[in-house]
């Protein structure tokens, strides 16, 4: 039955209406979805702002942190290098002063012994010179401890440095129950150094390592290039009763010992002079009864120094 012509203009008017508004469902629709995208880009990038802020936040605090550590570290050098300043002037003075009477009082007790014939008295004039040596053994770590000579630079060879210091050592008494090793690699390069200081270094510390070892041990002499650094890292490894905890940090003050009467407290202080005149520096680590490690690194060339002439002693 066909409708009437009133009944289908409703019906049209109906349609229309709901396709529009189907219509504008569907663009309300889309503009909710563009702003939820939108809504939700704006969350993204304000989620990665905040996350690098934090990040920026933590580099700055971990820049802080470590500005911090360097100041105090640079504080804590300082003191000491005003500290032995100080003590440098003091020791020159004072081996002056003593120098010279000094070898007045060695020339006289030398005249003595010539002379006397008593073995009593011959004895307690040798005493006195052995006490008089030990003095000008002070006084000659005293000028070496503050007024190091200038280098005598020279192509050097650690391991061959090394080879002679072994060599003079196990001949004597301390080192006949120690056992000598060496670990240098043959292909580390050859130094621009003082030959006789670092020696004088490496004689310290291996007297410093048999002192420790009484009972006999080992030390070990090895050595290495530094990762993409141009330096060479030397090591003194011993066996022996180590260092207690609160008494390393004093270790390279001058004049402070452990092993009373058997030395005068220079030898690591003067050590540490050496090899920071070739602009290096040296630390130590210990353990008690486990043994201790003296570690010094050097420059493979001085910069801003006159390079050996071709003529110069080479130690190879």
């Amino acid at each position: 039955m066909a409708g009437s012509p009133a009944v289908i203009i409703v019906l049209a008017v109906a349609l229309a209406a709901a396709v529009a508004a189907a219509v504008a469902a569907l663009r309300q629709a889309s503009r909710l979805r563009a702003q939820a995208r939108q809504a939700a880009l704006l969350a993204r990038q304000s989620e990665h702002e905040r996350d690098m802020a934090q990040q920026v936040l933590a580099h700055r605090v971990e820049e802080e942190r470590e500005l911090t550590r360097e100041k105090t570290q640079f504080h804590a050098k300082l003191a000491d290098y005003e500290k032995y300043a100080a003590m440098a002037q003091l020791a020159l003075g004072a081996a002056h002063e003593i120098n010279n009477p000094l070898l007045g009082i060695f020339s006289h007790l030398e005249l003595e012994l010539k002379g006397a014939d008593d073995p009593e008295q011959r004895a307690e004039i040798q005493a006195c010179l052995e006490g008089a040596k030990r003095i000008s053994s002070t006084v000659r770590g005293l000028l070496n401890y503050a007024r190091p000579g200038p280098l005598h630079l020279s192509r050097v060879s650690l391991e061959r440095l090394v080879d002679d210091t072994f060599s003079f050592l196990r001949h004597q008494p301390m080192f006949r129950a120690i056992e000598l090793k060496k670990e240098i690699p043959p292909e580390l390069p050859t130094i621009t150094a003082d030959a006789n200081q670092i020696s004088q270094v490496l004689m310290n510390l291996l007297l410093n390592a048999g002192q420790a070892m009484p009972q006999g041990g080992a030390i070990t002499v090895s050595a290495d290039k530094v990762k993409f650094e141009d330096r060479i890292e030397v090591r003194v490894t011993d066996t022996g009763c180590g260092i207690p905890a609160d008494i390393l940090p004093r270790v390279f003050e001058p004049f402070f010992t452990t092993k009373r009467g058997q030395g005068t407290g220079l030898g690591l202080s003067i050590s540490q002079a050496y090899v920071r005149s070739h602009h290096g520096e040296m630390e130590v680590e210990s353990v008690p009864n486990r043994g201790t490690t003296v570690r010094f690194n050097l420059p493979v060339r001085q910069l801003g120094r006159a390079a050996p002439e071709p003529e110069e002693e080479l130690v190879s």
